[in-house]
């Protein structure tokens, strides 16, 4: 007779323990006992036939062979998560679950408005937001949509170029009020300066336009585009910002404008399996008709 494999329930309480370090964090997670927790890691380690966690003074580690099954059990749980979001969709009318990631910065300050316009056009839709840079989400099945600063490399894909995002340099009212402002880019050697941290990516836009910014001259240091934001409207000193969020704020005043601007390219990509899933069509083409607007609001020339 065929061994059979174990439930995913006992995988999916492995992964929680994993992901919570220890019996009652993942039973608060899972909705259930810290027994029944307990039982199902016990029994994956029977039908494995392995031993899969080490008790600690940090709670429960898991032991190598735990380690190596946390990708695998990853996977089941992201199918899983999948699976449901496209049940969810059965059936003519538009409802159920669609998931989107974006970056950090497009995902608190600009997609919010966006998915409560959507959300009044389609209450019977939900969506899951999900903030992370990693383009390749989607085809692993982590997410239905990607919002996207660089064309995604995935051929796989069904992409869509929405339009470009102008960043440029800016200074809060209260700062500039205490200093005068910059004629050339040397002047800013006089300033306060707010940029990143150890985010390669950033260090080559800088490259590219020719500034000789370093990370050294930074008095606020993050690769947190949120957090860079955050400063900016502190007054901490000058610093990055997307010119459509600027403008929506008459205390950044724009610094050299002439000199220091970059750009990036707005995409909103699908998985081709999702492009005839009524739900995720209707966000997608919503997210990419709005992240258009923005777009035309955040170019120099606008």
């Amino acid at each position: 007779m065929a061994k059979q494999a174990p439930d995913w329930h006992l995988f999916r309480a492995f992964l929680a323990v994993v992901q919570e370090g220890s019996l009652s964090s993942a039973a608060r997670v899972l909705g259930t006992t810290q027994p029944t927790v307990g039982r199902q890691v016990a029994a994956l380690e029977a039908a494995l036939a392995v031993k899969l966690f080490t008790r600690s003074l940090d709670g429960l580690a898991p032991t190598d062979a735990g380690l190596r099954l946390i990708p695998s059990v990853e996977t089941m749980a992201s199918a899983a998560e999948t699976a449901e979001r496209a049940a969810s969709g059965e059936g003519d009318e538009a409802r159920g679950t669609v998931r989107i990631t974006a970056s950090e910065m497009i995902g608190c300050e600009v997609l919010p408005s966006i998915l409560a316009n959507f959300h009044d056009l389609h209450p019977k839709i939900s969506v899951e937001l999900a903030l992370s840079n990693r383009n390749e989400d989607v085809l692993r099945g982590e997410a239905d949509i990607a919002v996207r600063m660089v064309r995604p490399t995935q051929s796989a894909l069904i992409a869509k170029r929405v339009g470009r995002i102008d960043v440029g340099l800016y200074g809060h009212q209260r700062y500039l009020n205490a200093r005068a402002m910059p004629q050339m880019l040397k002047d800013l050697q006089d300033h306060v300066l707010i940029g990143y941290d150890r985010d390669q990516v950033s260090a080559r836009f800088v490259e590219k336009i020719g500034a000789s910014f370093t990370r050294d001259r930074f008095a606020f240091r993050s690769d947190s585009d949120l957090a860079l934001l955050a400063a900016l409207r502190a007054g901490f000193g000058i610093g990055p910002c997307q010119l459509g969020l600027a403008r929506r704020d008459h205390n950044l005043i724009p610094v050299l404008h002439d000199d220091f601007l970059f750009s990036m390219e707005v995409w909103v990509a699908i998985h081709p399996d999702l492009r005839g899933d009524r739900r995720v069509r209707l966000l997608f083409d919503h997210v990419a008709t709005e992240l258009a607007r923005y777009a035309e609001g955040s170019c120099h020339e606008a």
